[in-house]
């Protein structure tokens, strides 16, 4: 008995310490009519963040939210506040660009984002800050599918004179 109680109290405070590390910073309760992006954008966290700290609390397509649900809209250390709307006609380099950060930053604080920036879409929150913020993925389903309700933002389109940083372009 007193064997299992020590090896207890040895295990306890890095249990602790564990579930401390994914203290939530922020709370949010659900209201009436919200949806994962509305929430995202009027509380500044991005979708990606809201879906992963969230796991288990609702589905991957966010289509079980329950108004009076207390949820978490980002972990202490790993929370992402520095965030902006898709709109049409947004490309990743565009964004990159609005916020003088890198498309290494971009991608690594939004994974949801494929490497050809062709899942984006219109009302997606995504983190845009300067340093990598946003919590792993770990085993959280993020759904990475541009939502049947949403509309995709455009794509890089390249033009006749679009090739000038790139070096033997005009003789092809």
């Amino acid at each position: 008995m007193f064997s299992k109680l020590a090896v207890a109290a040895f295990v306890l405070p890095f249990f602790v310490q564990s579930v401390a590390a994914q203290a939530c910073a922020r709370n949010y309760t659900v209201q009436d009519g919200d949806y994962c992006d509305s929430i995202s954008a009027a509380q500044n966290v991005s979708t990606y963040q809201l879906a992963t700290v969230n796991a288990g609390v609702f589905n991957s397509d966010c289509t079980n939210l329950q108004p009076g649900t207390t949820i978490c809209l980002g972990y202490e250390g790993q929370d992402c506040s520095t965030t902006y709307v898709v709109q049409a006609q947004d490309t990743c380099d565009l964004i990159t660009n609005s916020y003088n950060i890198n498309s290494t930053l971009l991608y690594g604080n939004n994974p949801q984002i494929n490497s050809d920036c062709t899942n984006i879409y219109v009302g997606e929150v995504l983190c845009v800050a300067g340093t990598i913020a946003a919590p792993p993925a770990g085993s959280a389903t993020v759904n990475t599918a541009i939502p049947s309700t949403a509309t995709a933002a455009a794509s890089a389109t390249p033009t006749d004179g679009d090739d000038e940083d790139l070096p033997y372009c005009d003789e092809l």
